[in-house]
C-alpha cells in the first residue's frame, strides 16, 4: 500500500487580488491533513471516501481515456487528477494499471462539517503524490504542485492555486500564482509534459518560505457557517471597477510589508500588515456589494484586536475561518471564552513544518 498525506491551508493576506497571475499572497499549511492510499486494483481502478458517500466510484479505461461510473457522486477534483496522471503516465511510457484510491480526512469534524481548511486543494495534492509513487513516475515537489495546479483548473479555471502550494510545501509561505487561463489553453492543444517543462507557461507563479512570526501566537476561529469561495471570487470579478487595480495595489503592498514584518521578526510590522489586509477585504467587501465579513467573522476580528492583536477573514471569508495573531503575552483564555460566548469555535490547529525545497 502506498500512502501520502497533503495539508490544510488558510490565508492570512492577499485574498482575492491572489487570482491575478503574479500577484502576491500569503499562506500557511495546518497540521490537519488529507490522506490518499492506494492499492493494486484488479479490472478497474475505484475511489473511496466517507466524505462522498459509502460507495466508490469505479472507473476504467476505453479507447478515449478514463471511463467512469458516475451513477455516483462525480468526484470531480480526485478524477481530474487521475485522468491527468494518466495522460502523463502514458506519455512516459509507463505501463498502466489499475488502482483503489481511499481518501481519509482530517479537515472536517466527526459530523462532516466543513471549516474551511482546503479540503479539495488538500485531496488533489495527495492523489497526486500517491499516484506519483503507485508509478514511480518521479515528480520533483515542484511539478507535484504544477500537476495538482493543472488539474484543478480543469474543475476551477479561477482557482489561484494558493491553497495547493500549502499543501505541497508546507510551513509559512508567500505564493503568486500563473496564468491559469494561459495553462488551460495550453493544456488543451499539447502533451502534460510539454507544458509542465514550459518555463514560460509558468510565468507569475513563485513561491517563497517565509519564517513563522516571532514573539506572536496563531488562532484561528470558525464562525459556524461554510463559505463558497468560487461563487465570493465570481461576485467580485463581475463587479471589478476603476478602483480595483487600485486594491491590487494595495494588497501587494501590504504582503509586501507582512513579508518583510515576518523575515525581519518585527511584531509591529507584521501585526499592522494584518489589520491593514482586514480593511482591504473590507472596503472591497463594500465596493462590490458583498458580505466578505461576516457580522460574526467581525466580532472575532474586534475581540482580538481588543486584546492587542490582529485578525481577519480567512480566504474568500463569508463565513468559516478567522486567523488571528496576538502577542505571546495575550490572554488567550480570554479570547477563547469571548468567542464562545458568539458562538465561534476556537480550532486547535499548528502551522504544519515545511517539507522538502521550494526551489
Amino acid at each position: 500500500m502506498i500512502e501520502f498525506r497533503a495539508h490544510g491551508k488558510l490565508f492570512v493576506a492577499g485574498e482575492y487580488a491572489v487570482v491575478e497571475p503574479g500577484q502576491p499572497s500569503v499562506l500557511i499549511a495546518l497540521d490537519r491533513a488529507i490522506t490518499a492510499r492506494v492499492t493494486e486494483g484488479h479490472g478497474s481502478g475505484s475511489v473511496h471516501s466517507e466524505e462522498y458517500g459509502h460507495l466508490p466510484l469505479t472507473w476504467t479505461r476505453d479507447e478515449d481515456g478514463l471511463a467512469l461510473d458516475r451513477e455516483h457522486h462525480p468526484y470531480d477534483y480526485v478524477m481530474a487528477t487521475i485522468d491527468l496522471v494518466e495522460k502523463l503516465r502514458a506519455e512516459r511510457g509507463i505501463a498502466p494499471r489499475f488502482h483503489d484510491l481511499r481518501i481519509e480526512s482530517q479537515l472536517d469534524d466527526a459530523s462532516g462539517r466543513k471549516f474551511g481548511l482546503g479540503s479539495s486543494a488538500a485531496v488533489t495534492v495527495a492523489t497526486v503524490g500517491a499516484l506519483d509513487r503507485f508509478y514511480g513516475i518521479g515528480l520533483s515537489q515542484r511539478d507535484r504542485f504544477r500537476v495538482a495546479l493543472l488539474a484543478t483548473i480543469r474543475v476551477n479555471p479561477r482557482a489561484s492555486g494558493g491553497d495547493l502550494a500549502a499543501s505541497t510545501f508546507g510551513g509559512w509561505l508567500r505564493y503568486s500564482a500563473p496564468d491559469r487561463e494561459r495553462l488551460a489553453g495550453m493544456l488543451d492543444d499539447r502533451p502534460v509534459s510539454d507544458v509542465l517543462d514550459d518555463a514560460d507557461a509558468w510565468t507569475g507563479f513563485d513561491v517563497q518560505r517565509l519564517p513563522a512570526p516571532k514573539d506572536l501566537e496563531l488562532l484561528v476561529g470558525w464562525t459556524g457557517s461554510p463559505a463558497s469561495t468560487t461563487k465570493l471570487v465570481g461576485v467580485v470579478r463581475r463587479h471589478r471597477n476603476g478602483g480595483y487595480q487600485t486594491f491590487l495595489d494595495d494588497s501587494r503592498a501590504c504582503v509586501d510589508d507582512l513579508t518583510t514584518g515576518l523575515q525581519t521578526g518585527d511584531a509591529t510590522i507584521t501585526l499592522d500588515a494584518l489589520r491593514r489586509a482586514r480593511t482591504l477585504m473590507q472596503r472591497l467587501g463594500e465596493s462590490v456589494g458583498s458580505q466578505i465579513e461576516t457580522e460574526r467573522l467581525a466580532t472575532l476580528c474586534d475581540v482580538v484586536e481588543a486584546a492587542g492583536g490582529a485578525a481577519k477573514p480567512s480566504g474568500a471569508g463569508g463565513g468559516d475561518c478567522g486567523i488571528a495573531l496576538v502577542p505571546a503575552e495575550t490572554d488567550l483564555a480570554g479570547i477563547h471564552r469571548a468567542w464562545e460566548a458568539h458562538d465561534i469555535r476556537h480550532l486547535s490547529v499548528a502551522v504544519q513544518a515545511p517539507e522538502g525545497s521550494v526551489e
